[in-house]
């Protein structure tokens, strides 16, 4: 099944963001060789695809796993986590209708 993974960004974590980003993204590109990703990406802090200092409020992730506890076991091992950039993650459900 599709769960979605909704990351929220603390306050002023652009850095500890761009410092554990190449493991973040290490694990996206695994799920993605694996057929398991069904998207991935950042949600700027602005109405900009690179909001520069601003930063981010969060990353979501829709991806295939087993079980939602799976998921929530992926989810917790984030890079984002241990470098404190989020300060909630949220793993849920999400039953793909279109496209």
């Amino acid at each position: 099944m599709w769960y979605a993974i909704e990351g929220f960004d603390g306050d002023d974590v652009l850095a500890q963001r761009r410092g554990a980003r190449a493991a973040h993204l290490a694990r996206l590109v695994a799920l993605r060789d694996a057929g398991r990703l069904l998207l991935a990406g950042p949600c700027p802090t602005i109405d900009a695809e690179d909001p520069g200092p601003a930063g981010f409020s969060g990353s979501i992730v829709i991806a295939e796993f087993a079980s939602l506890a799976e998921a929530r076991v992926w989810a917790d091992a984030d890079p984002y986590i241990e470098a404190g950039v989020y300060r909630r993650v949220d793993v849920r459900p999400f039953v793909r209708v279109l496209p």
